[in-house]
């Protein structure tokens, strides 16, 4: 066991020196490297309490109690920057970290005032002073865990939306790993409050000590966050179409009755749309963006979003790679030689699995099922 710890310990710093030395590294990538260090200095913490260092050193004993208040605003405060795009951190997200800052600054006494032999005593439960206190810190950090878990999820599930609507890949982009790992985090938190209930409140035994299965997640989930979040990508792009969380919610009609372009206008700016992708084929670029081609057809962003929301009928991602699955099918039927992977990826896709997921999700049916069918 102690190997596992040792390299998750390990890994932890390793992933944050990997983040903080990372090319064009963005705010959130900051957030992330300062949320795994908090994970490691808590494992730290634990694996030393487990090997006895506390009671050969017992001005150890309590330093790590808060750090899981850090968890929740952290990995909340990475995903809140991610969807923004900001480059410098608002002073009032630091109004997250008052609890754990908070029961460090309550703790002082205890760090300061107690004796080694009454630091034991208090760990050991022969001291009472910190009995009530040890309870609602427990009660605070699976309130806290268990919150921004949920307030965590809901934005990766606005950032998804925020993305079809700017980008045509989800490559290196997609927060979908992010949502797994949240998921994860608030699951060991409800099995972290079904174990208090049943071991501390119910008293009963465990033949395994929980604790372990916990720190093991969080070690796995260390691998697969520090994996996932060097190689993310800056999803960001300027002059973004949709800044405003809630019009993800409102109607096309609803969210452009205010633009101020006349409907007269909004046809003839698709008719130059849709020459334009048929002449120039602009979506043979796997990493083509809305910033990009509206550059290109000479109107902003907003315009260019706003057409293709009401004039097509859907966001910017499907409209692009509705062109990708038709370039790809007229090169299926004229083209036998090569794979269909081959001619997926000149058709501007950039991997198999995207395009495998984007033609049965316009189709109804896998590539290959397709071509079958067609060519038959």
């Amino acid at each position: 066991m102690d190997i596992i710890f040792i390299s998750g310990i390990f890994m932890s710093f390793f992933i944050v020196l990997l983040l903080l030395t990372k090319r064009k590294k963005t705010l959130p990538d900051k957030i992330l490297a300062v949320w795994i260090t908090f994970i490691g200095i808590h494992l730290l913490g634990f694996y030393y309490n487990q090997a006895g260092y506390w009671e050969r050193y017992p001005h150890l004993i309590g330093i790590t109690a808060p750090i899981p208040l850090f968890h929740g605003p952290l990995l909340y405060l990475y995903c809140l920057y991610t969807l923004k795009g900001a480059k410098k951190l608002k002073p009032v997200s630091l109004v997250h970290f008052i609890p754990g800052v908070g029961v460090y600054l309550y703790m002082t006494s205890f760090f300061f005032f107690y004796t080694a032999k009454e630091k034991l005593m208090v760990d050991s439960g022969e001291l009472k002073d910190f009995e009530t206190f040890s309870l609602l810190l427990l009660i605070a950090i699976f309130v806290s865990g268990l919150s921004y878990s949920i307030f965590a999820f809901r934005l990766t599930i606005q950032h998804k939306h925020k993305i079809e609507n700017q980008f045509s890949y989800h490559e290196g982009i997609s927060l979908k790993w992010l949502r797994y790992c949240i998921i994860s985090m608030g699951l060991v938190f409800l099995f972290a409050v079904f174990v208090f209930i049943v071991r501390d409140a119910m008293n009963v035994s465990f033949p395994f000590n929980p604790e372990y299965l916990f720190y093991t997640i969080m070690i796995a989930l260390i691998f697969y966050i520090g994996y996932f979040g060097i190689k993310q990508e800056n999803i960001f792009i300027s002059n973004p179409a949709i800044t405003n969380d809630e019009s993800e919610k409102k109607s096309s009609t609803e969210k452009y009755k205010h633009s101020g372009m006349k409907e007269e206008v909004a046809i003839q700016l698709y008719e130059k749309l849709l020459q334009f992708m048929d002449q120039e084929k602009p979506f043979l670029n796997p990493k083509l963006n809305l910033a990009e081609l509206a550059a290109k057809l000479e109107i902003t962003t907003n315009q260019l979003s706003q057409i293709i929301n009401q004039q097509a009928g859907v966001n910017f991602h499907d409209f692009v790679n509705k062109y990708r699955i038709e370039e790809f099918l007229q090169r299926a039927k004229t083209n036998r030689t090569f794979s269909l992977l081959a001619l997926a990826l000149d058709s501007g896709f950039n991997s198999k699995s995207s395009f495998n997921y984007i033609f049965k999700k316009q189709k109804g049916v896998s590539p290959s099922q397709y071509i079958a069918k067609i060519l038959s």
